[in-house]
């Protein structure tokens, strides 16, 4: 959501707020809760859950009713954020459609690339919002490294975070790596053309930590790395550009730029800066953006295509580790 409609919004919140629910109700999903019984423009109905005491747990904070099978609120929604493990998000997801609601489903947008494209099928055929959770093109730092990227040549990336038993369901790629390739996906406009990848399970069966070269058709090259295995907790992506350097933290929500100047004599110097940035909560955002998507009936930020193509980057990494059958897109 730009700036100027999240304003224009603010001043004039809708008569009737939009019924809103939250389908699964894990340490990701109680922030969905808490943003939608916040917002002016939604109405926090139902929180569910298979485990009925944490859908009770979270729907008593906010009033709302704690169901156990999401299927009990068809009819009394209008839109609803799917919060499962990923291997359900694709049936969850389309079940809601299916009965007129519109979906903010968490990323991945879904476990394979057939599933993103019923998904996406689907979406269209009932013309529902899909839009896909990919938290961080809502982060103040990243909307503002995109106003100023241009031609983006190199990027490096580094996701790490320590051990948690929370998404371990997945490969690190999914997980975390994912975030970084949607957000250089965004500031190249571009497509993959390879993948030179390496992935390690060190805790779990999974992909613990991993890394990836990454060529995209424009030329440019991206190096990224993901643990969650790691003793401290990074978040930062450099970006660079002909005659300039941008170096953002995720978590600090800071993008510094250093640039070619012209010096004493002719001569070229460094100059450096910091681009402005007014912090909020990415989450909060990509929530406002989700809802004016559905009351405006237009394409999010975060579309189903946008969806499918991070996760189809992802499955490349996996692919290059050895984790997946070959991909084809």
């Amino acid at each position: 959501m730009t700036s100027s409609r999240r304003e224009t919004e603010e001043a004039h919140p809708p008569a009737k707020p939009v019924r809103a629910a939250l389908i699964g109700a894990g340490h990701l999903g109680q922030h969905h809760a808490r943003l939608y019984a916040s917002s002016p423009w939604a109405e926090l109905v139902a929180v569910a859950d298979v485990l009925p005491e944490r859908a009770l747990q979270i729907a008593s904070r906010h009033g709302a009713e704690a169901v156990e099978d999401f299927r009990s609120l068809f009819g009394r929604i209008d839109v609803a954020s799917v919060a499962v493990p990923t291997v359900l998000h694709a049936a969850i997801a389309s079940e809601l459609m299916e009965q007129g609601v519109d979906v903010l489903v968490e990323k991945p947008v879904a476990a394979t690339l057939e599933q993103a494209d019923a998904l996406i099928s689907l979406a269209r055929g009932k013309k529902r919002i899909l839009m896909v959770g990919h938290t961080e093109r809502f982060n103040p730092a990243v909307e503002a490294l995109s106003a100023r990227a241009r031609d983006v040549r190199f990027v490096e990336a580094h996701r790490l975070g320590s051990f948690s038993e929370r998404s371990v369901d997945i490969d690190v790629v999914l997980d975390l790596m994912i975030h970084d390739l949607d957000v250089i996906l965004a500031l190249t406009g571009d497509r993959v053309v390879s993948v030179d990848a390496i992935g390690i399970g060190a805790l779990t069966p999974k992909v613990d930590i991993a890394n990836a070269r990454v060529r995209f058709a424009s030329g440019c090259v991206a190096n990224l790395t993901a643990s969650r295995i790691s003793a401290q907790k990074v978040r930062k992506l450099r970006v660079w550009e002909t005659g300039r350097y941008f170096s953002l933290d995720y978590s600090e929500q800071m993008v510094e730029h250093w640039f070619l100047k012209e010096g004493e004599g002719d001569r070229p110097a460094i100059g450096r800066d910091t681009l402005p940035v007014e912090k909020d909560e990415p989450l909060k955002r990509e929530i406002e953006e989700f809802l004016g998507a559905c009351r405006s009936r237009s394409r999010p930020r975060v579309s189903g295509e946008d969806g499918r193509r991070a996760l189809e980057a992802a499955l490349l990494v996996l692919e290059s580790i050895g984790q997946v059958a070959p991909i084809r897109a």
